[in-house]
């Protein structure tokens, strides 16, 4: 059986790797996005050193990835015949893997994104309204204060908490792995709040970047 979880880690993690915002920014603009803007491999840097096409592309591949990776667990979990609780156990590796991958690509000298776009497709497809809450939320906080990574932190730290309070439409397991889908959200929003803590540090100073939402 560990070898099911070491596979599922293994390829959710290749998956992460592929930085989608490193391969359009060179393919199409000519650059690298980490030696630009914040130096971050996300879609916020794509949207300030790029465009706003290639960076709804980033954003839509980004998701993708962590859609994939959960498809992959379930497969997995398919073929072995895994029961309930073993098939959540794969799709939280995974969800957790993808976004390590997407943080630390192996393609691409361990320098990516932040995990945010990546970890809303695992949220979506591990629990379909805890995902679109977490989405509108962050949405609702970007808007209001033109600060991408206070919605994104936003999100991550509601995560957890819908999931304490929430046992039903998760993909797979439902009440019996609530628990385990608990210990993945913080563990999940832990990644994303130590990716974002330099963003802490200058919200903290009242420093942090705006986007224009009018352009």
């Amino acid at each position: 059986m560990l070898i099911n979880y070491v596979v599922v880690a293994v390829i959710a993690y290749l998956i992460g790797s592929v930085s989608f915002s490193i391969i359009f920014t060179k393919r199409f603009a000519g650059f690298d996005v980490r030696e630009k803007g914040s130096k971050n491999a996300g879609t916020t840097n794509v949207l300030r050193t790029a465009g706003k096409g290639l960076a709804v592309l980033t954003l839509i591949c980004d998701i993708l990835k962590g859609v994939a990776a959960v498809l992959v667990a379930l497969l997995v979990g398919e073929m072995i015949k895994g029961s309930d609780e073993v098939r959540a156990i794969l799709v939280l590796i995974a969800g957790i893997f993808v976004v390590i991958g997407h943080t630390f690509p192996i393609f691409f000298k361990f320098k990516g994104g932040k995990g945010v776009a990546t970890s809303l497709g695992v949220i979506l497809m591990a629990n379909w309204e805890i995902g679109l809450i977490c989405l509108v939320f962050g949405v609702i906080l970007i808007l209001i204060s033109r600060m991408v990574s206070l919605g994104s932190l936003g999100s991550a730290i509601l995560f957890p908490i819908l999931c304490i309070f929430n046992n039903t439409n998760y993909i797979v397991g439902g009440e019996k792995a609530h628990f385990a889908y608990i210990v993945f959200s913080i563990i999940l929003a832990l990644i994303v709040i130590f990716n974002h803590r330099e963003n802490i540090k200058r919200l903290a100073n009242g420093t942090e970047s705006k986007i224009n939402l009018k352009k």
